[in-house]
């Protein structure tokens, strides 16, 4: 069974994400939230382009990613799971669980030192707000933030099919809750008790500094709920908003060579997560 799943993963999780991202396109076109401003052809050709560059790093970076550091760890007896016998079922759900808060930890904390907003803010620098964007992240955070995965995996020892669950379902729910498609509120209010939704992650992409640092969550909605970071609506609603950040604002820096070099430009003050920046906007 682990060997299977190794060697099946890039399939299913490339199967999966070319389907995924064709029904958040199409459902896009069909019933847009926000009205499209900057042609799809030139944020989308860049922000694919980043995707492509970051998914050979990591496969030259790492001759082993989560699934298979964690089919490693069961093999080696590393991690909580694999020294304590917990039933399956549990193993698998904590798992996901934990993988899930240790996502959200690590997306605070890139917002919270300079260095590392510096590499996310490449993120929030999209000037619109799509399923693209839930793709576009620095090659170097993405190397990164396998580095940190591939740790949790160890200390963790989660069962492989909760990792490789995990996986799809990071990726699917960044396409999905980036994505500019028209939920009704009274359907959104439900699901957002469940999963986090476009209408509350776009918040996090507001240019305004104290919404930016919030709504944090990829999958799960209860982290923000819990640890005091969720934010319901934007101040100025979702038709005034303005998504991006102050500091890259022109077409030219949705280009991909601007975005690679942009952790090298400009200061990284203005990142989310700054006391002073908040009590000025109260």
């Amino acid at each position: 069974m682990p060997e299977t799943l190794l060697a099946n993963e890039p399939m299913i999780r490339m199967g999966l994400f070319v389907g995924i991202l064709g029904v958040m396109a199409f459902w896009e076109m069909a019933v847009p939230r926000r009205r499209r401003e900057i042609p799809r052809l030139i944020r989308w050709t860049n922000n694919f382009g980043v995707v492509v560059l970051g998914t050979v790093l990591v496969r030259l970076a790492f001759p082993i990613v989560a699934v298979g550091m964690a089919i490693l760890a069961a093999e080696r007896g590393w991690g909580l799971f694999n020294v304590f016998e917990v039933p399956f079922w549990l193993a698998f759900i904590l798992s996901v669980l934990a993988l899930d808060l240790a996502i959200y930890l690590q997306h605070v904390m890139f917002h919270a030192v300079p260095a590392l907003w510096r590499l996310h803010r490449m993120h929030h620098a999209d000037l619109e707000f799509d399923v693209s964007t839930g793709l576009r992240f620095h090659p170097v955070e993405i190397l990164l933030s396998m580095v940190i995965k591939l740790a949790v995996v160890v200390v963790l020892g989660p069962p492989a099919v909760a990792v490789l669950v995990f996986e799809v379902l990071l990726n699917a729910t960044s396409m999905f809750n980036h994505a500019n498609i028209h939920i009704p509120e009274r359907i959104d209010r439900i699901l957002r008790l469940f999963v986090v939704t476009p209408d509350m992650h776009r918040v996090h992409h507001s240019i305004l500094p104290s919404e930016t640092n919030s709504n944090f969550g990829f999958n799960l909605p209860w982290w923000d709920r819990l640890l005091g970071t969720y934010r319901a609506q934007p101040r100025k609603g979702h038709d005034g908003m303005t998504i991006g950040i102050e500091q890259f604002r022109t077409l030219r820096d949705l280009w991909l060579d601007r975005m690679l070099v942009q952790p090298l430009r400009g200061p990284a003050s203005g990142y989310a997560i700054n006391r002073e920046r908040r009590e000025e906007e109260r």
